[in-house]
C-alpha cells in the first residue's frame, strides 16, 4: 500500500484555546503554518504508509477570540477569522460555525454528521483523524471503529479516559505541540516503557511502521549522510560503554550525542530507529541492560538505585492511589513532586518559554538530582499547572510554591469534575502527598 486514504476533521476552537492555555506563540504558530504541522503528521504515527489527506474540514468560529497581551501591556485579542486564510492556503475546507448560543458553537455536531457520511461515501476512508479534546465525539469514535475503520485522536487537553480509550492511537498535547514546533517526538519517553519493555516494542512498530527494525521516513538527509552518522554515533556510544565505571545516565547521553552529531539526529529521528533507546540497542553491545534512564554493562556495573526504585510500583495513600486510577495522576513518591515544581520554576526563569523544550530540559534536570520522573510526569504538572491559573509562560516566571498551588487545585478540580468525592481529611492528604500542605 503506497498510503492510508486519511480524513481529518479538526475543532479549531477547542484546540486553539486548549494550546494557548499552554504556550500562546506555539497557538499563534499552528494556526498561522497548518501546512507544516499537516505534512509532518501525514508521516507521524502512522501505520507503515503516509497518510494522504482526502478530506481536510476546520471548524471555526469566526467571531471567536482569546485575549492576547502585546508588549506594550495592552490587551488586544486574537480573532479566529484571522486565521481562515492559513487552513485555506493549506487545502482545509474551512466550516464557519458561529455560536448557536453562549456556550456552543455547533462545531462537534458538524464534525460528527461529517464524519457519520464520510462512512458511507464511496471512497473507503480507512482512518479517521479527529483533532478536538472534547470528549463528545466519543460516540462517534465508537461508531467509526463499528466500521473497522482506524481511529487516531490529537487532544490539547487531558482527554477523558473514556474517549481516548476507544481510539487506535491517541496524541497529547506534547505530541501536538512537537509537530507544531517541527521538534523531534521521542517515543522513548512514553511511560508504557517503564513497564512493558517488549509491549514499547510492539507499540512502536503499531505506531510508525516497521522496516527491518528501523522507522521509515521522509527526509531530506541523503541515506549515505544518515550511514556515515550512525557509525559516528557506533563508535561515541561503544567508546562511552566501554569505559563508564558506572551506569550511564540516557538523557545525557542523548543530549551529547544530538549536539555533537547535528540536525541529521533529529531528521532521521535517531537514524530510523525512531528512539535513542531503540538506536543503542541496535549496536547489539554486550551484556547491556536499560531503564528507562540508564544504560550499562551488567557484567560490570550494579544496577543504579534509580533503575530499581522505578521498577517498584509506588505505593500511594488510598486518595491519591484513586486520583492515580481516574485522573491518570502520575504515580510518583512524595518528594519527587516538590522537586518537580522546582525545575520548573528554574527553566521558566532561565529560558525563554518552550513547553516541549521545558519538559525535556526539567525531566534531565530532574534526573541528574536523582529522581526517576518521565518527560510525560513534567509535562502532566505543567499542563496542569496552567489550567490551574498559572501559565508558565507568565512575566515574572511563577514560583515553584505558586506552580505546586495552582497545579494541585487543578487536581482538586479535575477529581470533582470526574465526580470523585473526597472528604476534608482525603483534601489533606491529597495536598501533603503533592507538596502543598495547608
Amino acid at each position: 500500500m503506497s498510503h492510508v486514504r486519511a480524513a481529518l476533521y479538526l475543532d479549531f476552537d477547542n484546540v486553539f484555546s486548549g494550546i494557548y492555555k499552554l504556550d500562546p506563540d506555539a497557538a499563534v504558530r499552528f494556526a498561522s503554518d497548518p501546512g507544516a504541522w499537516l505534512r509532518r503528521l501525514s508521516t507521524s504515527f502512522t501505520t507503515g504508509a503516509p497518510r494522504r489527506w482526502l478530506v481536510l474540514r476546520c471548524y471555526l468560529n469566526p467571531a471567536g477570540r482569546v485575549p492576547y497581551r502585546a508588549p506594550a501591556g495592552e490587551l488586544p485579542r486574537w480573532y479566529f477569522s484571522r486565521f481562515r486564510q492559513s487552513f485555506v492556503r493549506a487545502g482545509f475546507e474551512v466550516i464557519d460555525c458561529p455560536r448557536y448560543n453562549a456556550t456552543k458553537n455547533g462545531a462537534d455536531i458538524r464534525m460528527v454528521i461529517d464524519a457519520v457520511d464520510a462512512l458511507s461515501a464511496e471512497t473507503e476512508y480507512q482512518e479517521f483523524v479527529i483533532v478536538s479534546g472534547d470528549s463528545d465525539m466519543t460516540p462517534l469514535l465508537q461508531r467509526i471503529r463499528r466500521a473497522d475503520r482506524r481511529t487516531t485522536i490529537v487532544s490539547p487537553v487531558v482527554a477523558a479516559e473514556a474517549y481516548t480509550s476507544i481510539a487506535d492511537r491517541a496524541l497529547d498535547s506534547q505530541h501536538l505541540l512537537a509537530l507544531v514546533q517541527g521538534e523531534q517526538i521521542d517515543l522513548d519517553d512514553d511511560d508504557e516503557d517503564t513497564a512493558d519493555e517488549a509491549g514499547a516494542s510492539d507499540a512502536m512498530r503499531s505506531a510508525v511502521g516497521d522496516v527491518d527494525g528501523r522507522v521509515p521516513r521522509i527526509s531530506r538527509i541523503t541515506a549515505a549522510a544518515v550511514d556515515e552518522a550512525y557509525e559516528a554515533f557506533r563508535a561515541r556510544v561503544t567508546a562511552e560503554y566501554d569505559k563508564a565505571t558506572a551506569a550511564l545516565n540516557m538523557a545525557g547521553l542523548a543530549k551529547q550525542l544530538r549536539d555533537d552529531l547535528g540536525d541529521v539526529v533529529k531528521e532521521s529521528n535517531w537514524f530510523g530507529y525512531g528512539g535513542f533507546r531503540r538506536a543503542v540497542e541496535s549496536l547489539g553491545l554486550p551484556s547491556l541492560r536499560i531503564s528507562q534512564h540508564h544504560l550499562w554493562n551488567e557484567d560490570r556495573h550494579p544496577a543504579p538505585a534509580i533503575h530499581n526504585a522505578a521498577d517498584q510500583r509506588t505505593p500511594l495513600p488510598e486518595p491519591v492511589e484513586r486520583l492515580a486510577e481516574i485522573i491518570n495522576l502520575p504515580r510518583l513518591p512524595r518528594e519527587s513532586w516538590p522537586a518537580i515544581y522546582q525545575a520548573l520554576s528554574d527553566y521558566t526563569n532561565t529560558h525563554p518559554f518552550n513547553l516541549t523544550q521545558c519538559t525535556s530540559w526539567c525531566r534531565d534536570r530532574l534526573q541528574d538530582q536523582g529522581f526517576a520522573v518521565s518527560r510525560n510526569s513534567v509535562a502532566f504538572v505543567a499542563r496542569g499547572t496552567s489550567y490551574g491559573g498559572c501559565p508558565l509562560y507568565r512575566q515574572p516566571p511563577p514560583t515553584a510554591t505558586e506552580i505546586g498551588t495552582a497545579f494541585v487545585d487543578n487536581v482538586l478540580n479535575h477529581a470533582d469534575s470526574a465526580e470523585l468525592s473526597l472528604t476534608d481529611g482525603e483534601i489533606a492528604v491529597v495536598r501533603s502527598w503533592l507538596g502543598a500542605e495547608t
